[in-house]
């Protein structure tokens, strides 16, 4: 605008000095507003652009080897978006501009993209343009390896397309025509488009409504993954010629729509149609999949010739009868990993299964999956083909509703790592019981689960309790999870010693542990009980388990619960290898065990509990964790904590590197006490109350290497509040209050740093912001430091990079209008003093003469006029009730609440002269108060003071013609004089009655405000008077 121009000369000045400071102090990101990641990355991901950034010529773009624009707004690619970058190799611009039936809002969106905006990067080997609304494909340089175009609106390619893409390996051309991405037809590839890329080894185009295999592809495919198409037929021919390809995917062209999770069109009748010779010639096919085909055989010439297949997925088909007496698995000497999953009949349940001889044959078989086939018994003859196979490692048997389950029989399995039986129904040991191969038909009542993920992550994974280990590196594991069991016996774990891990969480084990029931595990070593109901009641609970290394006793809530039962916790110090325990979230806080002992646990999560609860029983659970003399990891968040004093840390156990914190009501914490816990490396205080770090400081020759402080509400850091904690390297000051970030915080400390989060504060962007050069210092340690460091003010910066502006380098606006208004001024005055002085001297200068006359009276009127109190209170001591209503009802909304417009009140026991006679006082009292305030109980008997100081005032009436009489009557009901009755007829707003209901005292209040500070001649009936009227 006009005024933002006049202020730049008088800025010039300004911006210099700035501008040399600037020069001095650390310079700014290089790629703004993206960030430069290791490896010569250049992440821009998730940033809102509406084109690509053109970084400063002094950013090395000559080292930047990847290009991330990923999800942002860039719908138009010039030709010099990418010249500066000699060195790129991998380009990403994946969700810039969808398609509009794939945009979140379904907004329609067309990409431009100039001839040479690619060909200028000669360098390229890694183009990503999926999810992008283009139609053709751009010119590309001959350097790509890599190409991604899926999910755009490209729909032909004929052999003008890719060409001179001679070291083009993979490309990927998926989902360019489904119900996603609708286009009313299939894409169309040209019989040998794809012929002239000789190197081509991955080509996948899945989703694309493909009725036939392209004609004329390259003969170096590896890869071809053609699924969900609607290819129904398959003969040699289709394939002739890849007799390279390693990997062939053409599942889900001929669906099983009764299992399926997303739109689908049925099979036809009598398809699919595979040629027996189909893959015959495929001598180095190592993966096939044909899964979700809608087959109910399997045709055993279709692997003939396969003998490198490795990987065969044959899931979500009719197979349920096959695969009890196929023989299309003989052969297939070299097959690690079978999928048969879900291959259920629809509608019905297998009492038993037998797996077909031909399994036996599968010799190099690791890995078998098998669940969602429906049978209700697992005995030794379901896996009796399985004996034999010495390479069997993995067993997926879940949700197959098994109730009952021989688990002894994969004690005969020697090299058996992983069964999986969650998801079930078993409740117990079973009986042994011979196959029948029984089917039983459930008659329409049982509607079946659509599909869904159900394959689980190994047992173990890490989750919020990272604490617990991972089963993955142990010999075997057995899952239990998620089935019926009420009760553990030892005879379900028979022939099973080498058993080391076992899953039991979620069920609903209810009895109480006594050591008996896992006897068969001498070799156990993780065993997960959580999210079930156990009874810790004997002190030998799980004392049979002599290896124990992990216990998982998690969400077991309901025993701790119950109102008077106790629970005993003494077992822990019974088991000589445990070294991790998990007691999470079982809500315990009395009647528990009153010290835990352990010469090896090492980890311990009593995240979830109600310590607060327990350390507020004096010193009954006071050293709880005490006996636990080589801890070294205790998780102690969400237990409710207000408070945690010195004595709690002091009874800790000393060998503590990490405590957790997190999520309690922590709102100070003695940092001192910190001291206590000598080797301490890690704490974690994210998601507490904590408003500032104000007291003390971390304190001298701690071992602290990591401090979590986000989630808290901090604003406000004392100086050298870290400087002493030279060992510290991680600290997360993200999502607090906090406006600024000092380097006096750290003190020599800051260069130390490896990560200093301090992402979601509201930072105040103003003008010369001393955290900018701070952050640049160590901007090596802030991750996100260019794009999630935001501001939270000023108004116009709120959200915003704190780099949005160089703050460095900006004019405070403030000072700006300061300086522009004052050098305004000046030059008005320059101009019309000479001039006025020319036209009006002699009358300006009688003017000046007039008001100094006029000023000397004015300010005598005033101080004659002026009063020392604005209202004299006056009423009856002898009655309590009324001088206690004026002592603490009064005196307390008129002086103490008002704020600025507080009243001076004149109270006789507080503001009256002792040694002056009882009349001076009055007197003085009544005049020199604007108002008198006659608060009474009652208005038919008035005597002494009262009818004293009402003479006085009549009187001042009389005088001064000043009516300064307001009542209040403190009991409404009471006889009213008739004075009174008179007065409310006169003058109404000077007659003010104490209301009975609490909610009309606001506005009594208000009212007597009004009437104390008003002249009494404002409120008088114009109809029966005017008031009194000044001489």
């Amino acid at each position: 605008g006009p005024c933002r121009g006049a202020l730049h000369p008088l800025s010039l000045l300004v911006q210099a000095a700035a501008l040399a400071l600037a020069l001095a102090q650390g310079t700014l990101p290089a790629f703004l507003p993206c960030e430069l990641q290791p490896h010569g990355l250049v992440n821009c991901n998730w940033l809102f652009l509406k084109s690509v950034p053109r970084f400063s010529a002094a950013a090395p773009r000559g080292n930047v080897t990847s290009l991330s624009l990923y999800s942002n707004r860039i719908h138009h690619l010039h030709d010099y978006d990418f010249v500066h970058f000699v060195h790129l190799r991998r380009l990403n611009l994946k969700w810039n501009c969808p398609p509009a039936s794939l945009s979140p809002m379904h907004f329609p969106c067309h990409m431009t993209i100039e001839p040479n905006t690619f060909l200028a990067v000669p360098t390229l080997e890694d183009l990503n343009l999926s999810y992008n609304s283009i139609t053709t494909v751009p010119a590309l340089p001959s350097s790509l390896v890599s190409l991604s175009l899926s999910r755009t609106n490209i729909l032909v390619l004929d052999p003008a397309t890719l060409a001179g893409l001679y070291a083009l390996r993979f490309l990927f051309l998926d989902g360019n025509c489904y119900y996603k991405n609708p286009c009313q037809q299939a894409l169309q590839v040209a019989p040998g488009a794809l012929l002239g890329l000789g190197n081509l080894t991955h080509l996948s185009l899945k989703y694309n409504n493909l009725t036939v295999v392209p004609r004329g592809l390259p003969p170096s495919l590896e890869y071809l993954l053609l699924s969900y198409n609607h290819i129904i037929t398959l003969a040699p021919e289709d394939l002739a010629n890849l007799t390279a390809l390693r990997v062939l995917d053409v599942g889900g062209n001929c669906r099983r729509c009764d299992h399926a999770r997303n739109p689908c069109r049925e099979c036809p009748k009598g398809f699919p149609q595979l040629h027996p010779n189909t893959f015959g010639h495929l001598s180095h096919l190592e993966g096939l999949v044909l899964r979700d085909s809608s087959l109910y055989s399997l045709d055993p010439r279709w692997f003939h010739g396969l003998g490198n297949l490795m990987v065969l997925d044959l899931s979500e088909n009719f197979l349920y009868d096959c695969i009890t007496k196929t023989k299309a698995f003989y052969g297939l000497a070299r097959l690690r990993r079978l999928n048969l999953s879900f291959n259920y009949h629809k509608k019905v349940s297998f009492a038993h299964l037998h797996l077909a001889s031909s399994f036996g044959s599968l010799l190099s078989l690791q890995e078998l999956d098998i669940h969602g086939i429906f049978f209700r018994s697992l005995s030794k003859t379901t896996l009796q083909s399985l004996a034999h196979l010495p390479m069997l490692q993995r067993l997926h048997l879940q949700l197959n509703f098994i109730s009952q389950a021989q688990l002894s029989i994969f004690g005969a399995f020697p090299g058996l790592r992983y069964v999986d039986l969650s998801d079930n129904r078993i409740s117990g040991a079973a009986e042994p019981a011979a196959a029948t191969g029984e089917v039983e038909a459930d008659c329409g009542e049982r509607v079946w689960p659509q599909s869904r993920d159900l394959a689980l992550g190994p047992l173990g994974t890490p989750g919020s309790e990272a604490f617990m280990p991972s089963c993955r590196t142990l010999n075997f594991t057995l899952d239990l999870s998620r089935n019926n069991l009420v009760t553990v016996q030892p005879e379900m774990f028979v022939r099973l010693a080498r058993l080391q891990c076992l899953g039991l969480s979620h069920n609903s084990i209810s009895q109480a542990v006594n050591g008996s029931q896992f006897v068969p595990l001498s070799n156990l070593r993780v065993l997960d009980l959580s999210h079930n109901k156990l009874d810790l009641y004997h002190g030998r609970s799980f004392t049979e388990l002599p290896r124990l290394e992990a216990l998982d006793l998690s969400y077991n809530s309901q025993p701790f619960s119950m109102r008077g039962v106790g629970h005993n916790l003494s077992f822990v110090a019974q088991l000589p290898a445990l070294r991790y325990l998990s007691l999470a979230h079982n809500g315990i806080h009395s009647r528990v065990s009153q010290q835990l002992r352990s010469a090896s646990l090492r980890a311990l999560d009593f995240s979830g509990n109600t310590l607060s609860q327990m350390w507020a029983e004096g010193d009954l659970y006071l050293r709880f964790f005490q006996g636990l003399r080589s801890l070294v990891q205790l998780d102690l968040s969400q237990n409710r904590l207000h408070t945690l004093l010195p004595r709690n840390l002091d009874n800790l156990p000393k060998s503590l590197r990490l405590l957790r914190l997190r999520d309690n009501y922590l709102a100070f914490f003695n940092w001192s006490s910190l001291a206590l816990l000598p080797k301490l490396e890690a704490l974690d205080l994210a998601g507490n109350q904590l408003k500032a770090l104000s007291n003390g400081s971390l304190p001298n020759g701690t071992q602290l290497q990591r401090l979590d402080l986000s989630g808290n509400s901090i604003g406000f850091v004392v100086p050298s509040f870290f400087a002493l904690a030279v060992r510290l390297r991680e600290l997360n000051l993200s999502a607090n209050a906090l406006k600024t970030v000092e380097p006096s915080w750290f003190g020599s400390l800051a260069g130390a740093l490896k990560v200093l989060d301090v992402t979601a504060n509201p930072l105040h962007c103003a003008c010369g912001a001393t955290f900018v050069d701070f952050l640049l210092e160590v901007q090596a340690a802030v991750p996100g430091l260019p794009s999630r460091v935001k501001c939270g003010s000023p108004g116009q910066l709120q959200g915003r990079s704190i780099f949005a502006q160089d703050l460095r380098l900006c004019l405070d606006e403030a000072l700006s209008w300061v300086c522009f208004s004052l050098s305004l001024l000046a030059v008005a005055l320059s101009l019309a003093v000479p001039m006025l002085h020319q036209l009006c001297g002699w009358d300006l200068w009688y003017c000046f003469h007039l008001c100094l006359a006029w000023l000397p009276r004015r300010g005598r009127r005033r101080g004659v006029d002026a009063l020392a109190y604005d209202a004299f209170v006056v009423f009856d001591k002898a009655q309590s009730s009324v001088a206690d209503w004026v002592y603490n009802e009064l005196r307390v909304q008129l002086e103490e609440r008002r704020g600025r417009r507080a009243l001076r009140l004149c109270l006789e026991e507080r503001d009256w002269v002792p040694g002056k006679t009882l009349f001076e006082n009055l007197w003085a009292s009544v005049y020199s108060s604007r108002k008198t305030l006659f608060v009474l109980a009652r208005t038919d008997r008035v005597s002494g003071l009262l009818r004293a100081s009402f003479l006085l005032a009549q009187q001042r009436l009389l005088e001064d013609r000043k009516d300064v009489v307001v009542l209040v009557i403190l009991c409404p009901d009471a006889h009213r004089s008739r004075y009174v009755r008179l007065r409310q007829r006169l003058c109404r707003q000077s007659v003010l009655l104490w209301p009975h209901q609490p909610s009309g005292q606001r506005s009594f209040w208000a009212q007597l405000g009004t009437a104390l500070t008003r002249d009494n001649r404002h409120f008088y009936n114009q109809n029966f008077c005017r008031g009194p009227t000044t001489a």
